[in-house]
């Protein structure tokens, strides 16, 4: 795999807001699901997985949470965004499709959400991480 052409990513100062604001709310949806804030548990996260049918839910949890919190912090200071990006943008239509679709598009428990997070990330993953980036830095050198 070229690294080089993995990190390559364009001038958009648009791809720095999507990457720090998406990355900061991936943080936030994720930190729960350890239980390092709120009343949450990473326990009843499994739990939750469990009880909504995602499968190998002692792995899948931890791994989401992980995507979410750490992948989220990586999209912020734009280093491996197209990877972190990829993964995202699967455990989003996996929440779209698994997790959300019998809610309906919009209201409560909708799929608008996780689908526009998805999206983002789709995004991300297709142009880089802007200008403003370490991919960007490291992709020169």
């Amino acid at each position: 795999m070229n690294m080089q052409k993995l990190m390559e990513t364009n001038d958009s100062i648009g791809l720095l807001v999507l990457r720090v604001i998406s990355g900061a709310i991936f943080i936030g949806h994720g930190l729960p699901k350890f239980g390092w804030m709120g009343d949450r548990t990473l326990a009843g996260t499994i739990e939750g997985f469990g009880n909504m049918g995602i499968p190998l839910p002692t792995i899948a949890a931890p791994l989401l949470a992980g995507v979410e919190v750490f992948g989220g912090a990586l999209l912020i200071v734009g280093y491996m965004t197209r990877l972190v990006s990829a993964m995202q943008c699967f455990a989003m239509l996996v929440a779209v499709f698994v997790v959300h679709w019998s809610n309906g598009f919009l209201g409560r428990g909708g799929y608008q959400w996780a689908l526009l997070l998805a999206a983002t990330a789709f995004c991300l993953m297709m142009d880089g991480a802007g200008k403003h980036s370490l991919d960007r830095k490291l992709s020169q050198s």
